[in-house]
Parts: structure tokens; sequence; C-alpha cells
């Protein structure tokens, strides 16, 4: 099993909605401003992807990050 030092979670400080896609952001070493206008263009262009559905479960899957 391999462990990734930076495990997936929603973003608590830079978030719009729900830090779905900072997370993601994160997870990948991305900017999340990249992330959001690629997750937004996706949802636009591709008529097979629910785009909202997608971000709901995504909020409800993973967890937000823990700050102490």
């Amino acid at each position: 099993m391999s462990y990734h030092p930076n495990p997936l979670r929603r973003s608590v400080h830079d978030r719009w909605f729900g830090g779905v896609c900072a997370g993601l952001a994160e997870y990948f070493g991305l900017d999340p401003t990249v992330v959001r206008v690629a997750y937004l263009l996706l949802s636009i262009f591709s008529a097979g992807f629910p785009g909202t559905l997608v971000y709901v479960v995504l909020w409800i899957v993973i967890p937000e990050r823990e700050y102490y």
C-alpha cells in the first residue's frame, strides 16, 4: 500500500462552495483556479458529465481537512 504525503481532503481555507476543487488541487499539486476552470469547462462542454451531481457526491464523500 502506498502512502501519499497529502491525503485527499476538502479544503477549509481556499473554498468557494464545498472545498472540493481546492482539495483536489492540493492533492495533485495544482493551482486551485486551474482545477476550478477545468471542472467548469468539463461540466459545460461534456454532455456525459453531470458536473453538479458529481460535485455534490464528492462533497459528501471526501472528508474535510482538519486543522488543529
